[in-house]
């Protein structure tokens, strides 16, 4: 039998059924109750897609109005050059050679896309001989040095026209003279526009503090088309003072003075934090990059307008082609590793 509580004691007995009903009075759970608050989640929920649905139709008209006055998906471009640059930073400052299948990587898919738009144009172009040797050329630039790649190009140059022109005899089309003599120049110029200048990009990497200077002149091309774009986005709207209208009407000199500020100014901060050469070093660096960059994106649309294409592929969203991102950087390649010689004995200690 349980011993009964002594007189003045206060101690609680513990007894579940006790315990259950007074738990039961304090947190009551009616039918009411639970009708009120599920109308209350609703409310919160339907206010809750209301508000994304607003801030969603901005967000696509603010995109909308940027896709009209630029002609490009800024937001989905942005994206994809942000995870780019991730991946070439990244391949540059851990293990440089990673580059190497970077810029190898690059030169397939530039050569790809420029020899589908000049076959559609009705040119011949050999694809196989022209992956070849660029791969060729890629990788002598960076294991052999500068000059057996020097004859590495003369080889590569040999091999593509001799193959095409080979092509040419068992074809045997009727193709004109003329034609044919247009296909060798097309095979030439593939040749050296992409993998050649692109390998140039390998040939510094492979220098001391080489990946640095790489690193440093890609920065100076985006830099300048970021100024460019931006400046001529807020002053040039309309094309008020455009560069070269016969070429391309949206390019401006508006665009042009910010494209120069940027390279000037990143070229200077880039010289002391990156390059470890004067400041005044680097505003040289900057305006032979900013020419350079300028010079191949103006190049690069004439091409095309030749073509007669918007763009060389769609296969980076929001950018156009390989090539439509590489236009500024590719020859940019060979005026870096010309600055490399001449600057960076000014080394600072």
């Amino acid at each position: 039998m349980p011993d009964a509580p002594e007189s003045g004691d206060t101690t609680p007995v513990d007894r579940p059924g006790l315990r259950r009903a007074e738990s039961a009075r304090r947190s009551p759970t009616t039918g009411e109750g639970v009708t009120a608050i599920e109308h209350q989640l609703r409310a919160m929920r339907s206010d809750a897609e209301q508000h994304i649905a607003h801030a969603r139709a901005e967000f696509d008209q603010a995109n909308e109005r940027l896709k009209q006055r630029t002609g490009r998906d800024l937001i989905v471009a942005t994206v994809i050059g942000v995870g780019i640059g991730a991946v070439l930073i990244a391949s540059l400052i851990f293990v440089k050679w990673l580059f190497v299948f970077f810029a190898g990587a690059a030169m397939v898919l530039g050569v790809l896309e420029f020899s589908r738009a000049l076959q559609v144009a009705g040119r011949r172009v050999d694809v196989v001989p022209q992956l070849v040797m660029g791969s060729t050329l890629i990788l002598s630039g960076f294991f052999l040095g500068a000059w057996v790649h020097w004859i590495a190009t003369l080889v590569a140059v040999v091999v593509v026209v001799v193959w095409r022109l080979v092509a040419q005899m068992f074809a045997a089309d009727g193709r004109a003279p003329i034609d044919v003599i247009g296909d060798v120049l097309v095979a030439t110029f593939v040749q050296l526009y992409v993998p050649f200048l692109t390998s140039a990009a390998v040939i510094l990497l492979a220098q001391p503090r080489g990946e640095w200077w790489v690193l440093a002149f890609i920065i100076l091309a985006v830099a300048a088309d970021t100024g460019a774009y931006v400046s001529g986005l807020t002053f040039g709207r309309g094309g008020r003072h455009p560069m070269a209208p016969r070429i391309s009407p949206k390019k401006t000199w508006e665009g042009f003075a910010g494209a120069c500020v940027a390279a000037l100014l990143s070229g200077a901060l880039l010289a002391v934090f990156m390059l470890q050469v004067p400041w005044w070093a680097g505003l040289i660096f900057g305006a032979v990059i900013l020419a350079t960059a300028t010079v191949g994106d103006l190049g690069e649309s004439m091409v095309k307008r030749d073509l007669g294409i918007k763009d060389m592929s769609s296969w980076l969203p929001g950018h156009g082609g390989v090539l439509d991102r590489l236009d500024s950087i590719l020859p940019s390649a060979t005026a870096a590793l010309v600055m490399f010689y001449l600057l960076a004995p000014l080394g600072v200690s």
